[in-house]
């Protein structure tokens, strides 16, 4: 599969099927790979498109400073050049954030919205606040240029424990790919993530959370809920943070079932 130029960067893209667009995009330190399952499914109906976000899997990554904005221009940047006018966008994650940044910033190019277990910002709730006190931004960098990529590893995933043991081993072989330099300026993109102007959006959206997910998970959920009209909340059951990959078949059903209530 090709790569493109994105802005300043290479990016790497992969593309199944025919019709009308699907766009994933994945999570922080993962890659294309982990919308596997989703490739199967709707590759049948739709053109699949997944790639990797700048710095992670083959994508380039660059010296510029990382944010969620700059993301969304890259991936404005690869639609242009598939001629993709207005996809679905899905993100996971970071990847929602993502699609949050692209669906606010490029309102012509969208015909609906899915943001899976992602944030509405990076200090929304009490406990965004609380999180970033215990571990803040300078303290969690030192701890990525100190550490061990395999002790790093543990301590990032010890906070989705719960995750079923498959999805956890995948994330964690692809973080430990990735490289420190770039696991860095990400994590300053997530750190700096602010509220938008979600009221903006006015494609439908749908919102998915698994069931298992920590509490603040939930308040975002619903904070995007509140602020986009036309928007709904699923929960996918038996399910944490990655529920594309811990319940796939719920999560491909739920997503099925909105595709179908769009309007021609």
């Amino acid at each position: 599969m090709p790569s493109v130029l994105t802005n300043d960067i290479m990016t790497y893209y992969e593309s199944y099927g025919q019709g009308e667009s699907l766009v994933f995009i994945h999570g922080a330190g993962a890659s294309h790979d982990m919308w596997k399952p989703q490739v199967e499914h709707f590759s049948q109906e739709y053109q699949v498109i997944t790639y990797d976000v700048r710095g992670h899997g083959q994508s380039q990554g660059s010296d510029s400073k990382y944010s969620c904005e700059l993301f969304a221009d890259d991936l404005r940047a690869l639609l242009n050049h598939l001629e993709i006018d207005r996809p679905i966008v899905c993100g996971l994650s970071l990847g929602g954030m993502i699609a949050q940044e692209y669906a606010v910033k490029y309102l012509d190019g969208l015909r609906a919205l899915v943001l899976a277990d992602t944030a509405a910002s990076s200090a929304l709730s009490w406990s965004d606040t609380l999180q970033k006190l215990l571990f803040p931004k300078f303290a969690i960098k030192l701890l990525i240029r100190v550490l061990s990529r395999e002790r790093y590893a543990d301590f990032a995933f010890w906070f989705f424990k719960d995750m079923k043991p498959e999805a956890k081993e995948y994330l964690m072989s692809e973080h430990l790919k990735f490289e420190k330099e770039e696991l860095l300026k990400v994590t300053d993109a997530i750190y700096d993530f602010r509220l938008l102007d979600l009221g903006r959006i006015e494609v439908p959206t749908l919102i998915v959370v698994g069931e298992l997910e920590r509490r603040a998970v939930f308040t975002h959920a619903e904070k995007i809920r509140e602020l986009i009209e036309d928007s709904r909340v699923v929960r996918i059951s038996d399910a944490m943070h990655a529920s594309n990959l811990e319940n796939p078949e719920q999560f491909n059903r739920e997503l099925e079932t909105f595709f179908s209530r769009l309007p021609g």
